[in-house]
């Protein structure tokens, strides 16, 4: 199986969820190094000012009004790309929805309806790039969008966290086929730790508090660096942001700390101070991309990552792996000088003290 990439300002690249956050940064991003771009979102208007302004600027582009909980709208995405251009080099599947809340309080409905964008939407959206794909020449990338939630899950946002597990075992298994009958495919998931987008308030939000990401939060060009990055280098996986590689990590080496964090901490770090927005006002059941790049994130928002940097340049992964046995070593000792068993144990009467214990671990 041989894949081959092209350099970026010769390839039309295929992106959804173009309108806000990480779509918008990468749609932009991609335009200036000279990709042609097919545009997709719900909002129209959105999408014809993004459009434009790539045009002006001297790019090529165009749009198409897309709902990809629709299979209907997937494959006419894909249809408009082959006909206006010829074909594509890329697809990246971005496009998503969210919900805030307890799992006893958010009607199933809901949770269907996030599943049909955030998992659906991939599905569909996946298995029609690989049939154009696998027929051209050198092949090209596919690119999905999950999530560190897609191997652990935040509290009260337990239905997304489940919707983006889901997308690492599709995309985790397609890339795995496409490799077994050696397609000339280059599969890749993106898995952003919380990004500053305006993720929390498109969410449909059942909470008595306005949605708001808990720390640390890194900028959305973080995300789209490592987007346009695997669309010329073939990698099956990349975690963008350090603080969401800790998470990733306490869930599967110390899982019941991670669950006090996430009970004592955690919650109140999502709920903001102020009163949420009319529960009609979301993403879910509407469009409500306005070309925003950043949200409302009250915190410093992180505008690099020495952990995604390394990890996208062999030359330094070492010295992060290296630093994660550190890690590793240190989770070690503190179990068996009971430093663990004493976090946990007085967790519910110092939630700050926890705290305290995740700030220093997200700082490697």
């Amino acid at each position: 199986m041989k894949i081959t990439l092209k350099p970026l300002h010769q390839q039309v690249i295929v992106l959804t969820g173009a309108s806000s956050g990480i779509g918008l940064v990468t749609a932009r991003k991609a335009a200036e190094q000279g990709a042609t771009l097919v545009l997709a979102a719900r909002s129209e208007e959105a999408l014809q000012h993004l459009t434009q302004e790539i045009t002006d600027a001297g790019g090529r582009a165009t749009y198409v009004v897309a709902d990809v909980s629709k299979d209907a709208d997937v494959r006419h995405l894909a249809q408009v790309a082959i006909d206006t251009y010829g074909g594509f080099d890329t697809w990246i599947n971005n496009a998503g929805v969210s919900m805030y809340g307890k799992l006893e309080e958010q009607p199933v409905a809901d949770m269907r309806a996030l599943f049909d964008t955030n998992v659906w939407g991939v599905v569909v959206g996946s298995l029609e790039a690989v049939k154009h794909l696998k027929g051209r020449s050198g092949g090209g990338a596919l690119i999905n969008v999950g999530s560190i939630l897609s191997e652990s899950t935040a509290i009260l946002q337990s239905i997304y966290s489940a919707s983006k597990h889901a997308v690492k075992g599709f995309t985790d298994g397609l890339r795995m086929e496409l490799g077994m009958d050696e397609a000339p495919v280059s599969v890749t998931l993106i898995k952003p730790s919380a990004i500053d987008t305006p993720y929390p308030l498109h969410a449909k939000n059942y909470m008595d508090r306005e949605a708001q990401h808990a720390p640390p939060a890194y900028a959305p060009d973080l995300v789209a660096n490592a987007i346009l990055h695997c669309c010329v280098t073939p990698t099956p996986e990349v975690t963008v942001g350090g603080g969401g590689k800790l998470i990733t990590t306490m869930a599967r080496h110390t899982p019941r700390l991670l669950d006090l964090f996430m009970e004592k901490v955690f919650a109140k770090q999502e709920k903001a101070d102020y009163p949420p927005r009319p529960l009609a006002e979301n993403g879910l059941d509407r469009p409500s991309g306005q070309l925003q790049e950043r949200g409302n994130y009250v915190g410093h928002t992180r505008e690099t990552s020495l952990y995604t940097a390394a990890a996208l340049n062999p030359l330094t992964t070492a010295a992060v792996l290296a630093g994660g046995a550190a890690l590793l070593a240190f989770w070690a000792s503190s179990r068996r000088s009971g430093t663990h068993s004493a976090a946990a144990d007085n967790a519910s009467e110092q939630p700050d003290g926890l705290a305290g214990y995740y700030d220093g671990l997200r700082r490697w």
